[in-house]
């Protein structure tokens, strides 16, 4: 009969072995739908990023993306080139949290199925341990404005080329969290939204303009957090994805069709 030593080691080698499985393919950051030019180059060019679980991506993560993509086209300020899912590792070790190559892979189904302009990172799934938000912008500037190979930022009409911005979306309840103690430290912050900004989705029940007043540190930086209305409400979340799957309850119409297929097949979710 094996020791419990030699079992412990056993099962975390075959985690250890999972997880480097997940992902058999080499790493290449997805650059195949980002212009390869500007189209005006009196506007700064950006890209906005959504980091978060995804566990499953819905309908509003893709609306999120598309409200944004509302907002900078009629302003005048911005040229949006691309948005970027990227989905947190295995090592965030939340409640419901499918594996990462799950979650990889219905992000990726859900864009290739509903948009030309969106795409997904999996560079944060990968990762064997939790990237800090702050660590994640800074990986999709490397790639995006010091690539190791080749120019970075975009080519303007003018043959120049321009350094992208790059932005973080998230939910009103994202920004409430930034007042929570001990979840952000002021370093990131400041350089969160100070470095970066914000693109903050206003969601039901939550004042993101009252709160952007009592926090200091947004409040310094407060001309680098762009906040969007929701004009038609949308309460969908994964937590109420997963508990319908749980349930046995249907789940169309709440997620692209290709999703739902996939967490059949793959039988996520149902697990008590």
């Amino acid at each position: 009969m094996s020791s419990p030593l030699v079992v412990s080691s056993t099962l975390e080698a075959a985690v250890a072995l999972d997880r480097n499985s997940q992902f058999a393919e080499s790493y290449q950051f997805p650059r195949h739908l980002l212009p390869a030019s500007m189209k005006d180059d009196t506007k700064i060019p950006l890209v906005i990023v959504a980091c978060g679980s995804f566990s499953p991506i819905t309908y509003l993560h893709l609306r999120m993306f598309e409200m944004a993509k509302d907002h900078f086209e009629q302003g005048n300020q911005y040229e949006l080139l691309a948005g970027y899912f990227s989905p947190v590792s295995d090592a965030y070790m939340k409640d419901g949290l499918a594996p990462a190559k799950h979650r990889v892979k219905m992000c990726q189904l859900a864009v290739d199925s509903t948009s030309d302009w969106m795409m997904v990172d999996s560079w944060e799934s990968r990762q064997d341990s939790y990237q800090r938000t702050a660590v994640v912008l800074d990986h999709f500037d490397q790639e995006l404005n010091r690539p190791t190979q080749g120019q970075g930022g975009v080519l303007a009409r003018d043959g120049s080329r321009k350094h992208i911005r790059i932005m973080l979306l998230a939910g009103g309840d994202l920004i409430a969290s930034f007042g929570h103690p001990g979840v952000w430290t002021s370093a990131d912050l400041h350089h969160i939204v100070g470095d970066f900004g914000c693109v903050i989705v206003e969601r039901t029940g939550t004042d993101v303009y009252g709160f952007l007043l009592s926090h200091d540190i947004l409040y310094q930086h407060r001309m680098n957090v762009l906040v969007i209305k929701q004009l038609i409400h949308n309460d969908i979340s994964s937590t109420k994805i997963r508990l319908f799957v749980k349930r046995g309850m249907s789940i169309t119409y709440l997620l692209p069709d290709p999703l739902i297929d996939y967490i059949k097949e793959h039988n996520l979710y149902r697990q008590t």
